[in-house]
């Protein structure tokens, strides 16, 4: 799915599922509290925390989704296509950190993590 068809997708979901857009302010609200969610699992998972009971059914991908997906709203309702955007932020990024990462010491370190990496197939 490209984000142009998520944006489309997400606007029919509101417009027949969801009766209409929360406001820009509720779904602000909304979008910190989805947030929240994806860190307390980071903090467990990757992090020196441990699982409390409540959070074990609690999916790092879903609740990654659930910020995407409010996301994607406030973009449709203020008006922003999201394909454009992140094309203009990338090529921003590119410019002003052409060289910086490329200097930076901190990240010529050994990386002793698991590699991150794109799924094998499309999840949708």
């Amino acid at each position: 799915m490209t984000i142009e068809e998520a944006q489309k997708t997400v606007d029919t979901w509101i417009q027949t599922t969801g009766v209409r857009y929360f406001n820009e302010l509720t779904n602000m609200a909304m979008l910190t509290e989805e947030v929240g969610e994806v860190a307390r699992i980071i903090a467990r998972q990757y992090g020196e925390q441990s699982f409390k009971e409540s959070d074990k059914d609690k999916v790092l991908a879903d609740e990654l989704a659930d910020v995407l997906f409010v996301v994607i709203c406030l973009a449709n309702q203020t008006g922003v296509n999201l394909t454009e955007a992140l094309a203009k932020n990338l090529a921003k990024k590119t410019q002003r950190d052409a060289t910086r990462h490329q200097q930076n010491e901190k990240l010529r370190q050994p990386d002793k993590r698991p590699k991150p990496g794109l799924p094998e197939k499309p999840l949708l």
